[in-house]
């Protein structure tokens, strides 16, 4: 009853683009723009990264092709994931109003205001790395999350020397100030990557890469055998900040980077992706504590040239906003999946696309294209899925040593088939600048991976 009531009276006062349920947010209008963070880092090309302004109407002359460009101040700041300063549980603020944007390379953050025009995104604050670091003996900033309590909160993926560390910091939702740590004392994770929370449970889980003095410089297997990289699922309290529960997933659960909880605000469940291990692990709530076991995964291939089986690298994974469908990226064997989830212990594969990839599988599109499927984004009526193709400008050099950055546009059919949209192609390589690579995708009206429920 409580939470009826608090969504009652937000009902007059909420911005058009917040929502009450997942079921309302199935019902939004089409997006009109994409914002995607782009990188000259690793291209060879000096000059600072970039927020693209991609248009994503289909009734534009421009549709599918960059509309603005904001570049940073800064050279070599690495964008990798980047979010709104809100989303439908944390609606503080006038509205979605402002990109808060980390440059995993540098820990430099910058904020980025779209109300005086949505197309051109504004740079009005900057926050250095010192600053970062002084105020949470933090570094390498990655996914961003607002969060309820006027806040937006940041993992931190390393300590002020590029050591593990497994924090967060948080930042006033109203002045984009430092306040600190998020974590509030007691044990913290060694490593830490992704995390996503479920306010009715009072419940955030956050999971691991590894150490990034470990991986900034490339993939070194020996890193992983020597402790190196992360293996862990943790369950914080939220209203406490304290870890209440460390799940291992062992040799089957290697590098688990993104995490989706299912979008129903009831939900005691979700997924995580382990990387290394190619292996979809459902988690839930079991008897009053957590439990993981894997229910997707993937076999290694042998390959020519290869030291040892070549992983699929589950990069990326979305979940539809009806909790119907969940889609992965293969980034090295270079296949995209869409599965039915309706039965979430159940997977059951309904959507295959080849985009590239080290196995030569022809792809999907005609196109040739290089790199494989990395960052994943849904509509929130869950019939567009935007594909990006960069990963870390390190990794890109190593397994892609000619990887030309893409955007595609994939049609999600209800029955669950994909097909590409021949008319929506990004070729970020090709543009007047110089060759730049897409990771983070976000759209206009909030997107799959943005809207978390009270």
């Amino acid at each position: 009853m409580e939470h009826h009531a608090l969504a009652q009276a937000a009902t007059d006062s909420r911005p058009s683009s917040f929502y009450l349920s997942p079921q309302e947010a199935l019902g939004a209008p089409i997006e009109r723009f994409a914002y995607v963070s782009a990188m000259h880092t690793g291209t060879g090309v000096e000059a600072p990264d970039f927020i693209a302004t991609v248009d994503t109407d289909p009734d534009s002359p421009a549709y599918g092709t960059i509309i603005n460009e904001t570049p940073m101040p800064a050279i070599g700041d690495e964008f990798h994931h980047f979010g709104w300063n809100r989303c439908s549980s944390a609606c503080h603020g006038p509205d979605r109003s402002h990109l808060i944007v980390p440059g995993f390379r540098s820990s430099r953050v910058y904020v980025l205001d779209i109300t005086e025009d949505a197309r051109k995104p504004k740079i009005v604050k900057v926050i250095e790395p010192e600053e970062l670091t002084a105020a949470t003996g933090y570094s390498r900033p990655h996914t961003v999350h607002c969060m309820p309590g006027e806040n937006i909160v940041i993992s931190m993926l390393g300590d002020a020397d590029g050591g593990s560390a497994g924090g967060f910091a948080v930042l006033d939702a109203q002045t984009f100030e430092i306040k600190g740590r998020w974590n509030d004392g007691g044990p913290t994770p060694k490593f830490n990557y992704d995390f996503w929370y479920q306010p009715r449970l009072d419940t955030l889980v956050s999971s691991e890469f590894g150490e990034p003095n470990a991986y900034e410089p490339g993939f070194d297997l020996a890193d992983v055998q020597a402790g190196r990289y992360g293996q862990k699922l943790h369950f914080w309290n939220l209203s406490d900040r304290r870890v209440a529960q460390t799940i291992d997933l062992g040799e089957r659960g290697l590098v688990p980077l993104e995490l989706r909880w299912l979008h129903d605000p009831d939900a005691a469940q979700g997924f995580a992706a382990a990387a290394l291990s190619s292996t979809i692990w459902r988690y839930h709530r079991e008897n009053g504590t957590w439990a993981a076991e894997p229910v997707i995964a993937m076999d290694p291939v042998p390959l020519e040239g290869w030291p040892f089986p070549v992983p699929s690298l589950i990069t990326d994974i979305v979940v539809s906003m009806d909790d119907k469908f969940l889609y992965l990226s293969n980034w090295l064997h270079g296949d995209l999946r869409r599965y039915d989830i309706s039965d979430p212990a159940n997977p059951r594969l309904v959507g295959q696309l080849w985009l590239g990839g080290v196995l030569g599988k022809p792809d999907s599109t005609g196109r040739g294209l290089n790199g494989g499927p990395q960052m994943l984004q849904l509509s929130l009526d869950g019939r567009r899925l935007y594909v990006t193709n960069s990963l870390l400008s390190t990794w890109d050099n190593q397994f892609y040593p000619d990887l030309k950055g893409w955007m595609l546009k994939i049609d999600c059919h209800p029955d669950g088939g994909m097909t590409i949209d021949p008319r929506f192609f990004v070729d970020f390589h090709g543009r007047p600048g110089g060759p730049a690579r897409a990771h983070e995708v976000r759209l206009d009206g909030g997107d799959s991976t943005s809207e978390i429920f009270p």
